[in-house]
């Protein structure tokens, strides 16, 4: 994890500071910008993410300050006027920044943070905005689609030794929280986030002993209220639970105690736990629980659910931590719109590929829920000066196809950002971790189950206003005919 005293303000790309620079010399030096943060495709070819980052995202903002190393350093490059220098050596975030709290779920192409103030600080955040919700927003994910394929079965967190830094099981652990995990074996994160510590033994344990009976009966001793045995260490069927059961009988069962379970970590799941199920009933420990790890991801545990494994709990590591089925996140910040002389203009980015044509202007976003069922029926994308009357219908178009339209009646229009940030100053309480845990699973159920499934999800519609759909229509006819 990153040290907490360890200033982050430097955590910046280059081309952030060059660029401030020749703005800080041109009269555009006093332009309030707005800046976007959204996500153009959801990981796994799935059909939501879901938003997390935010309290990092804040603690950072409100640490901005270049230390005097930091001035020496820029001074070295020899690359800014002594007047820019100067400039941020005095530095204060004074911007608003609205986004999407923790936990809600997302899709592409809406705005989930928006940045507005001087230009130049509203370029400087870029890196550190993009890093903290990306990071957090792939991990909590990747989190829920495993929590889903549990079916209802606790997964835990076991992937810090994986994860690819200190900071990224730190914060990953986290992550893996709101998407839904049960608990995470990283301690640092447990105790500074109050969520579950999880974790049993390794096979080091076992090997350390001289027979697996007495490794087992020490732990037993050691821990009566939580023996959870790992018993797969020399042979599950032969040895492990036989070495468990006799441990139950000999130590737990005198002192009025049950165990917690037992955990496998190799070999075939499926086989192996069926077995290990009825050895277990057999013996009067149908209470005892069986853990599975050992590189899971969500279609493995779907698979072995659909096979019948006779699974309890999961512990799940590298392929949670790392995301490993999707690298990246893909999270962009680009220009929306600036203003001059007290008015509003709007900017776009156009490009050959579609996809990366940026939507212009000072936008909200919101989402629309059926009052009757409470599931969330679309998004819409309007200007910030519009506002969705849920008293009245409304009409909603597909923005790439708009003959395609429905009226909506009887729902509910929620504004999907909250203000974070007030002219530099934090006006956000950052809710607790298993609270927004608990928020993000209603959000998950508020959506129809196509939406939620793995295989071609069914897409979730995100509108455009009219109004807004037609500045952006505008925009890119002006630009192209340039």
């Amino acid at each position: 994890m990153e040290n907490k005293n360890l200033n982050l303000t430097m955590v910046m790309d280059l081309y952030e500071l060059t660029m401030s620079n020749g703005i800080f010399d041109s009269d555009m030096k006093d332009t309030v910008a707005y800046f976007d943060m959204f996500f153009r495709r959801v990981p796994d070819k799935g059909g939501y993410a879901i938003m997390a980052g935010i309290e990092q995202l804040i603690e950072y903002l409100n640490n901005l300050k270049f230390t005097d190393e930091d001035i020496d350093y820029l001074r070295s490059l020899n690359l800014f006027k002594d007047e820019f220098i100067d400039y941020l050596k005095n530095f204060k975030f004074s911007c608003d920044v609205w986004a999407v709290p923790e936990g809600t779920v997302i899709f592409p192409h809406e705005p989930i943070v928006t940045v507005r103030g001087p230009i130049i600080q509203a370029l400087m955040v870029e890196t550190m905005l993009l890093l903290t919700i990306n990071h957090q927003s792939l991990i909590a994910t990747k989190a829920n689609r495993i929590v889903r394929a549990a079916a209802g079965r606790p997964v835990m967190e076991f992937g810090a030794r994986r994860a690819h830094g200190s900071g990224a099981a730190y914060y990953g652990a986290r992550a893996a929280i709101i998407g839904g995990c049960s608990g995470t074996s990283c301690l640092l994160t447990a105790k500074d986030f109050g969520v579950k510590a999880s974790g049993t033994m390794a096979h080091s344990w076992v090997q350390l002993f001289d027979d697996e009976y007495t490794a087992f009966k020490t732990y037993a001793e050691k821990y009566p209220d939580s023996c959870m045995l790992l018993v797969d260490t020399y042979n599950v069927l032969k040895s492990g639970i036989p070495n468990a059961i006799k441990v139950f009988d000999e130590v737990l069962k005198p002192l009025g105690k049950r165990p917690v379970g037992i955990r496998i970590d190799s070999g075939d799941i499926t086989y192996i736990t069926k077995k290990a199920r009825k050895m277990l009933d057999d013996a009067g420990y149908s209470d005892c629980k069986i853990c599975i790890s050992n590189s899971l991801d969500e279609y493995l545990i779907r698979d072995m659910i659909l096979q019948g494994a006779q699974t309890d709990t999961y512990g799940v590591g590298e392929r949670l931590i790392t995301a490993s089925s999707e690298a990246v996140f893909g999270g962009v910040y680009k220009l929306s719109a600036v203003e001059k002389n007290g008015e509003i203009i709007p900017k776009i980015k156009i490009s050959e590929n579609v996809a990366k044509i940026t939507i212009p202007g000072v936008k909200i976003p919101w989402r629309l829920y059926d009052r009757e069922t409470g599931k969330a029926i679309a998004d819409v994308i309007t200007l910030g000066d519009e506002r969705i009357d849920d008293t009245e219908p409304y009409e909603i178009f597909d923005p790439n196809h708009t003959w395609k339209r429905k009226i909506v009646t009887n729902f509910k229009a929620i504004k999907l950002q909250v203000k974070i940030f007030e002219k530099g100053k934090q006006v956000y309480d950052c809710p607790k971790v298993l609270d927004i845990a608990a928020y993000c699973k209603n959000q998950v159920d508020s959506l129809w189950d196509e939406v939620t499934r793995f295989e071609n999800p069914h897409t979730y519609y995100i509108d455009l206003s009219e109004k807004l759909w037609n500045l952006r229509h505008d925009l890119l006819n002006k630009l192209r005919s340039k």
